[in-house]
């Protein structure tokens, strides 16, 4: 039988590594084994819980949520023939700008280290001892933090912040565009009480964990963009090698943060098994607490967020272009390839 019960201590353990990962300038997280594949930190038995949390999961007959890009209703925005039209006339600041908001939204996940997990069996029925909700608050919280920005334990080691970084500065250097304005947040916001029958602090942390999970099957659309694009021999002509050593950093990226969407979707789709007490004393089926809103945050960052996103970064460009002696002349042409895109 799988083993289904783990301590902080193993959540947290990683590889023997037989050489470090440092590209760039940049000594990362993260390794090479000896036959040069990469590993994630804090996978050793992180993966394997995840895989027999899931199996344990769906051999009850309740199937995982689906956390693909399936659920995205909108391409990235510039697409690839966009994105190609700028570099190819020197215009590399937006995909600079887009690699450095990255980096530095990717640092502020550093704050899930520092997040006390309440213990969700406090209002389940179920028991969740042997399930990876009921391991959130034993470092898989932790792990995706140091992940992000970067072990607290481990100051001079860079996560994925200084990744995004070092993938930029192979294709454009460190100091090449003044540092862009960085949003305040890219989750869902605040909309008031959502979960009125749980504790407001589980409340929070639910749909926290279903904003990150969204952020996450976002960041994987942003992955196929990014190696598609830096691999590209039109958009960077004289810098195939860095380019191709800038798509190998984003798939490592890729490779770690697969591990945050398994255990998240694991998460939420246990939480639809479970039976969650509620504050007035009675209980509530998780499917009928969690599905509604599931559906919202989808559509949120699906649709919503996605228009609004476009229609910054259009205005953002558009701005950029306007300030070159053919600006409208180049902007037309930019745009005229989003319909081509549509077309197709």
């Amino acid at each position: 039988m799988a083993k289904l019960t783990y301590t902080r201590e193993e959540l947290m353990a990683s590889h023997d590594f037989a050489r470090p990962h440092e590209r760039a300038g940049y000594r990362l997280h993260g390794g090479f084994l000896a036959d040069g594949s990469y590993v994630s930190p804090r996978v050793l038995h992180r993966w394997p819980a995840v895989h027999a949390w899931q199996e344990a999961l769906t051999a009850k007959g309740w199937p995982l949520i689906d956390a693909t890009v399936q659920l995205l209703k909108r391409g990235n925005y510039p697409n690839i023939p966009q994105e190609r039209f700028l570099l190819s006339n020197g215009i590399g600041q937006p995909l600079w700008n887009s690699l450095t908001i990255t980096g530095v939204i990717e640092a502020r996940g550093r704050a899930l280290c520092d997040l006390q997990a309440p213990d969700f069996q406090q209002i389940i029925v179920d028991d969740i001892s042997q399930t990876c909700t009921g391991h959130l608050h034993k470092g898989l919280l932790y792990a995706h933090g140091a992940d992000e920005g970067g072990d607290p334990a481990e100051p001079d080691v860079g996560a994925h912040d200084a990744m995004w970084f070092a993938a930029r500065d192979l294709l454009f250097g460190k100091d090449r565009y003044p540092l862009p304005e960085v949003p305040e947040s890219i989750a869902r916001p605040d909309t008031g009480r959502l979960m009125p029958q749980l504790p407001a602090g589980f409340e929070q942390l639910i749909l926290l964990l279903m904003n990150v999970l969204m952020i996450e099957v976002r960041a994987e659309s942003f992955f196929a963009f990014c190696c598609e694009i830096m691999r590209d021999k039109e958009a960077f002509p004289n810098l195939q090698k860095e380019g191709e050593e800038a798509a190998a950093m984003v798939e490592r990226i890729r490779t770690d943060e697969a591990i945050h969407v398994g255990y998240l979707q694991t998460t939420v789709s246990e939480m639809r098994s479970f039976t969650f007490k509620t504050v007035d004393g009675g209980t509530v089926k998780g499917k009928d607490l969690i599905d509604p809103i599931w559906e919202g945050m989808v559509h949120w960052h699906a649709v919503t967020q996605a228009d609004f996103s476009k229609e910054q970064t259009r205005d953002a460009i558009r701005a950029g272009l306007e300030k070159a002696p053919n600006g409208a002349q180049l902007f037309a042409k930019f745009d005229a390839l989003d319909d081509v895109a549509k077309a197709a």
